[in-house]
């Protein structure tokens, strides 16, 4: 998926949340596995929640259950058992919730976990009538474009949509939804109790003597875009403390994702630098590169080597694999020099 080029264009769109946590992935065009041959054969394998079957077990007679989505209330008559995920962190979610069995097609974006069905479904151009092929008994989404809603529900079909989230809360209860809406419910909140455990320690490791410290988050270069600390990510950074030097630079017009110049990133001298934009179809800005960009050799994280090539694909997600994310940025807080 060529996320550098949508962010790019999201961002001068103002459809920030969709551009900067694209619910896309930044190597999926590689992956070449399209399932198409036999739609109909099932593959082995943040909206506030609220639901009218108890949360405790993951038997059908949790079912019906009613879900407050981004798209109003979404009622699911039964344990969906032929679920087509449109949003890569949708579809981690699943996985991550054991509802893996029960999904039978993700999008083309989807590279992960590396047994979901991947297939020539977009989340961002749907096809109704290809989506219906796979005969779903829920349709999972991160945005309502293209008549997915209205067309799926002419079909009976119930659809989440699950959007990008702006707080933590946010993901724990997308999460917890996912697992209502699909059944397993136990198994969504042992989930969140682990994340929440997990980034909980991993920020108490980091500890606080470098809070204060500056960096900038790259999403994009040439042009240069960045995150806010009003963003998601300027939030997850923001757990160690960190100043963000993009924050001067940002204007309401910019949602949070303002375009930096060179010398604007120069001249702020960031002791941190995280790049997001590493992978081939991201742009491709390795530590390498940056290091040989005019006039960057006296940043201070060039100097200190502290620019920190992250993995693309949780980086633009916000799903199960976020305490991985908050691990790789407190291994770059943890190795920074003070001062």
């Amino acid at each position: 998926m060529k996320t550098l080029t949508r962010r790019t264009v999201a961002v001068v769109t103002a459809t920030f949340a969709v551009a900067a946590l694209a619910a896309c992935s930044s190597s999926s065009s590689s992956l070449g596995s399209i399932a198409t041959s036999n739609p109909s054969t099932s593959s082995p394998g943040t909206a506030t929640t609220s639901a009218t079957a108890s949360p405790t077990t993951s038997t059908g007679a949790d079912f019906p259950v009613t879900l407050s989505s981004s798209n109003g209330k979404v009622t699911i008559a039964s344990k969906p058992t032929r679920i087509v995920s449109l949003s890569p962190t949708s579809t981690e979610d699943l996985y991550a919730v054991g509802a893996g069995s029960q999904v039978v097609a993700v999008d083309s974006d989807s590279n992960y976990p590396k047994g979901a069905p991947v297939t020539g479904l977009s989340g961002l151009t749907p096809n109704i009538e290809a989506i219906a092929r796979y005969n779903p008994s829920l349709v999972v989404a991160y945005q309502n474009v293209g008549g997915l809603v209205s067309g799926m529900t002419k079909l009976g079909i119930p659809v989440l949509i699950e959007p990008a989230v702006s707080t933590l809360n946010g993901v724990y209860a997308q999460i917890e939804q996912i697992g209502e809406a699909t059944g397993h419910a136990a198994q969504a909140v042992g989930v969140v109790a682990s994340m929440k455990q997990q980034i909980a320690a991993t920020v108490s490791k980091a500890g606080s003597s470098h809070r204060g410290d500056t960096y900038y988050w790259e999403l994009s270069a040439n042009p240069y875009y960045s995150v806010t600390s009003a963003t998601f990510i300027g939030q997850i950074v923001g757990l160690f403390g960190l100043k963000n030097v993009a924050d001067p630079a940002s204007k309401p017009a910019d949602g949070g994702y303002p375009e930096l110049s060179e010398e604007y990133i120069v001249t702020a001298k960031p002791q941190i630098i995280f790049l997001a934009d590493n992978e081939p179809a991201d742009g491709g800005q390795t530590v390498a590169i940056v290091d040989k960009r005019p006039g960057w050799s006296g940043i201070p994280a060039v100097k200190a080597g502290e620019v920190i090539a992250l993995n693309d694909d949780i980086a633009s997600r916000w799903g199960p694999r976020l305490p991985q994310l908050v691990a790789e940025i407190a291994a770059a807080v943890e190795r920074a020099p003070q001062g």
